[in-house]
């Protein structure tokens, strides 16, 4: 079965999860995905998700565990429609391909349209903040001797990046060739000119 919002051959558990989601009476599906909601617009609030799952599964007598199971299934549509700026439209197709009805189909895909552009918005941030270029050293070296005499005379350029990940930085290093290097020139001069962009 082909889904709009991914490519990938989908764990026949994805299936049986959005079909148990039919089970649910309209209020309490309707929670569920205000909480849901919350959660993608508030992502670093991952312990506040976890515990309102854990009352909500307690208010509505089931197992905290399946219904967290069933949760991640669930947001595997909106992360895969984010990251291919699906329309409200493709991602009812989709849900409706996995099984929900089409009542609480069409109730998803209007909070997806409702906030799907600060959904977007909050994409694009955290994958340029994920990896922020903090620092960069380098040095330039030429190859003197080796057992291979062919290589002698080569340039090659050691780069020590400072990327801050999360709270803490780290020191990526790497090591390139002259042709490298002028590729990964123009990608930074690519990247710089999307970041122009957006400010």
């Amino acid at each position: 079965m082909q889904f709009n919002f991914t490519k990938e051959v989908l764990p026949d558990s994805v299936c049986t999860d959005f079909q148990n989601l039919n089970k649910l009476n309209e209020q309490q599906f309707l929670r569920l995905i205000e909480i849901l909601f919350q959660f993608l617009l508030e992502p670093k609030e991952t312990e506040r998700f976890m515990q309102q799952l854990g009352e909500f599964a307690g208010q509505h007598g089931m197992s905290a565990g399946p219904l967290k199971n069933l949760m991640k299934s669930v947001l595997l549509v909106p992360q895969g429609a984010m990251k291919k700026s699906l329309t409200a439209e493709q991602i009812k197709e989709d849900l409706v391909s996995l099984g929900l009805n089409a009542d609480k189909a069409a109730h998803f895909s209007q909070q997806w349209r409702d906030h799907s552009a600060v959904l977007c918005r909050l994409a694009v941030g955290q994958t340029l903040m994920v990896n922020q270029l903090v620092d960069m050293e380098w040095k330039f070296g030429v190859t003197v001797g080796t057992s291979e005499v062919q290589k002698v005379g080569n340039i090659f350029l050691q780069l020590k990046l400072v990327v801050r990940k999360g709270n803490s930085t780290e020191n990526v290093y790497m090591e390139l060739t002259l042709p490298q290097f002028y590729n990964f020139l123009h990608e930074m001069e690519r990247a710089k000119a999307s970041m122009e962009c957006f400010s």
